[in-house]
């Protein structure tokens, strides 16, 4: 996961020739953090969905708690935190929730994904073949599921209707992270080794490459209404937008991050911001500044972020 570093250790390649040779470095490296990570002690406590509705100003917020292998609640109204009954997850990663309240989860350490009927009424496995580390999810309105098959270097979709399971046409892709969709269906995956997201037209017309500058190791991904595209630039310690229309980009003001990864938009003017390695979700306003904690007990690497769609904003 998250670059050559977890915790103080830290691994260090020795120099390599030719851009192959690079390339199989650079991938090493980012399968040597993703075990670092795995190994973090459990004793201690890529997405926006393209769908009608907007999450609430009132609804909980979903955290991945990778190191506790758990997902919790946190809600937004000073409420107690509440742990979702999943069982038997392990590293748990990616998250997102349609609107008939069923969360999906990233199993990530048992190669699976999860999903939790509303209101907690029953758990069941995904029919998927061959995944190796999912990590993101991002569900679209005809009720596709995709997920970034990390460890296989591609992104599949799942038809959750009719149980089959197909390949998104990419090139080049390694270790894909974080997913996102607009309302048109164009898909955005974050390439962690690559440094960069590339987008797959939801016409059919191909793959390219969203003009960015000095991403390393992106991971969660996030669209507004508006069409601005958010980054987490984990390896930079930042996030990043991008804006609609060719706006350019920017860095958003936040303050002591290390590591970000899931990202999650509450509808309300809110960008929602899993800080991996120091333990806490913070949430920033889309507008600029405002920095703050949420309030959470004993989270350890929160890795993936979502809201349970609905029809309002309160």
């Amino acid at each position: 996961m998250p670059g050559t570093t977890a915790g103080t250790g830290t691994v260090t390649l020795a120099p390599s020739k030719g851009s192959a040779s690079r390339r199989w470095a650079r991938r090493l490296a980012a399968a040597v953090g993703f075990v670092a990570l795995c190994t973090l002690p459990t004793s201690t406590a890529g997405a926006t969905p393209a769908q009608d509705g907007r999450p609430s100003a009132r609804a909980p917020l979903y955290v991945s708690d990778y190191g506790n292998d758990r997902v919790v609640a946190l809600p937004a109204r000073g409420d107690d935190q509440t742990t979702v009954p999943f069982e038997d997850l392990v590293r748990p990663t990616g998250m997102v929730a349609d609107m008939a309240g069923r969360l999906y989860v990233s199993d990530t350490g048992n190669n699976r994904v999860v999903v939790m009927a509303a209101r907690g009424s029953g758990q069941s496995t995904v029919p998927t073949d061959g995944l190796s580390r999912p990590l993101g999810l991002a569900l679209d309105r005809a009720r596709n599921l995709y997920i970034a098959d990390s460890f296989n270097d591609r992104v599949v979709k799942v038809s959750l209707a009719g149980g089959t399971q197909t390949t998104v046409p990419t090139t080049g892709l390694l270790h894909p992270w974080g997913l996102a969709l607009d309302a048109a269906g164009n898909l955005y995956i974050s390439d962690f080794v690559n440094d960069r997201v590339v987008k797959v037209a939801g016409d059919g017309s191909g793959q390219s490459t969203i003009p960015t500058v000095g991403l390393s190791q992106p991971t969660g991904l996030a669209l507004n209404t508006a069409g601005d595209l958010y980054i987490a630039d984990s390896g930079n310690n930042r996030v990043v937008k991008i804006a609609a229309g060719g706006g350019g980009q920017t860095t958003l003001p936040t303050s002591g991050l290390s590591n970000p990864l899931g990202l999650a938009l509450d509808g309300c003017g809110g960008l929602h911001i899993a800080d991996g390695f120091n333990d806490r979700v913070v949430r920033v306003q889309e507008a600029g500044g405002g920095q703050t904690t949420l309030p959470a007990t004993g989270l350890n690497t929160p890795t993936g972020l979502a809201f349970r769609p609905v029809r309002t904003c309160r």
